[in-house]
């Protein structure tokens, strides 16, 4: 069979029928329990003014260096970028619509598409879905801790098996730029065993060094000074407390002195959420699942005011692929509990509005009216196990009638148009 001559770009996919349960259930356990904790619901646009992000996510950074999208409105006044994240969006819609004004904190959260220019492998595309979540104007650790607490909850609704919080604190302007010095120092003395990338990240942003995944840039990093050690009092303070709810809530988290998350505006708390691995068990995915953190100065470094903030999101496909290895069954779509077949072109153009009559009545249905032999529609009845099936014909479409056959039985009886919901339902009461 030859090549179809056009075919998805490369790093992105069609959501076929038969994964779309997948992607409801992360939709659905994301908005159950976010709506517990009375998140209201945000969609910001895809196109966004590349600029939002160059000053929150950070110019140096490999997001908008390497991987954003951008490109000229036509009248060449304007850069746009499709956007690569969701924080930097809301922060602007923040600002913009004046929330800051309204009770503090404001809680959103969102589920949509998102773009980056990365090399397409398991896990990672060019377009890919995130849900997440942001507490904006809280500068309480509870705040962060509670983020983590329903990032935790959301995948364990989705039956991932047991989970690992890695967390860390970067700290802040105050006591960064001390680590930042040592951190220097460490990366000079040991530049020649780090990787192109982290000797250019060297010069600009030395932090991102602490992200990168090449083995032996991991292997000089395992001496590397570490955050903790150099955090300020209100730094420390705020990482303690943090560590101090997780315990309270039970949820299981291990110290990473690495991890930075790799975005300029987070301060203090970071966190991954990673599936442990299976013993005795090859090929599940691996690597982070969600992720987020604090970022208290992004709507300030956006032109807004200070507002204390926190937020997470998970990867969509990340977390689908690892559903369906450890065998997570989406619901599938309700059994139809009717069968309706005609026969003539009077009874299929009655049979149309009958079928709006059952929807009305929330009565499951299904039908196929392509068919016009009786026989393969009652033998499509048969093979969906639909025990009541709906016939109408010639004479039936011209007295307003329709027979009901029970397909279990072979009885059938004929039933007026106007009491086929009634009947409908009768019948299903009894079953």
């Amino acid at each position: 069979m030859s090549k179809p001559k056009f075919q998805n770009p490369t790093g992105v996919h069609d959501i076929l029928p038969e994964d779309q349960p997948y992607y409801e259930a992360v939709a659905e356990a994301a908005k159950s329990v976010l709506n517990f904790y009375q998140f209201k619901k945000i969609d910001t646009p895809i196109l966004e003014d590349a600029e939002l992000f160059s000053r929150g996510i950070g110019q140096l950074t490999d997001i908008v260096e390497k991987e954003m999208y951008t490109f000229k409105t036509k009248g060449g006044k304007d850069i746009l970028a499709l956007r690569p994240e969701g924080t930097a969006p809301i922060v602007r819609a923040y600002i913009q619509h004046g929330f800051q004004s309204m009770p503090q904190p404001i809680k959103l959260w969102y589920f949509g598409p998102f773009f980056r220019h990365e090399r397409p492998q398991a896990g990672r595309f060019r377009q890919f879905y995130q849900f997440g979540a942001e507490i904006l104007g809280e500068k309480d650790a509870l705040a962060d801790a509670q983020l983590i607490s329903i990032l935790y909850a959301i995948l364990q609704e989705l039956k991932l098996g047991d989970l690992i919080v890695k967390i860390n604190s970067i700290g802040d302007e105050n006591c960064r730029p001390v680590y930042r010095k040592a951190l220097i120092k460490f990366l000079k003395s040991n530049k020649k065993s780090l990787c192109s990338d982290c000797q250019k990240r060297l010069k600009g942003n030395p932090l991102r060094v602490l992200d990168c995944k090449n083995e032996k840039c991991r292997e000089v990093l395992a001496g590397a000074p570490q955050t903790i050690d150099f955090l300020c009092e209100e730094c420390h303070t705020h990482f303690k407390e943090v560590l101090e709810y997780l315990d309270e809530l039970k949820i299981p988290y291990i110290l990473d002195a690495n991890l930075v998350r790799g975005l300029d505006y987070y301060t203090k708390t970071v966190f991954e959420v990673e599936s442990a691995p299976v013993p005795n068990v090859e090929g599940l995915s691996q690597g982070a699942l969600s992720g987020g953190g604090r970022y208290d100065n992004l709507a300030k470094m956006l032109g807004g005011p200070e507002v204390p903030s926190c937020g997470m999101a998970g990867g969509v496909e990340r977390i689908v692929a690892l559903m369906k290895e450890r065998g997570y069954k989406p619901k599938s779509l309700p059994k139809s509990e009717v069968f309706l077949a005609q026969i003539g072109p009077l009874a299929k153009k009655r049979s149309l509005a009958i079928m709006e009559d059952l929807r009305k009545a929330n009565i499951k249905v299904a039908e196929s009216f392509s068919r016009d032999s009786l026989k393969s529609q009652m033998g499509m009845a048969s093979k969906m196990g639909i025990e009541s099936v709906l016939i109408i014909g010639q004479k039936e479409a011209l007295q307003g009638t329709v027979m009901m056959r029970n397909m279990e039985t072979g009885k059938q009886s004929e039933v007026k148009q106007e009491e086929i919901i009634k009947e409908i339902k009768t019948r299903l009461k009894e079953d």
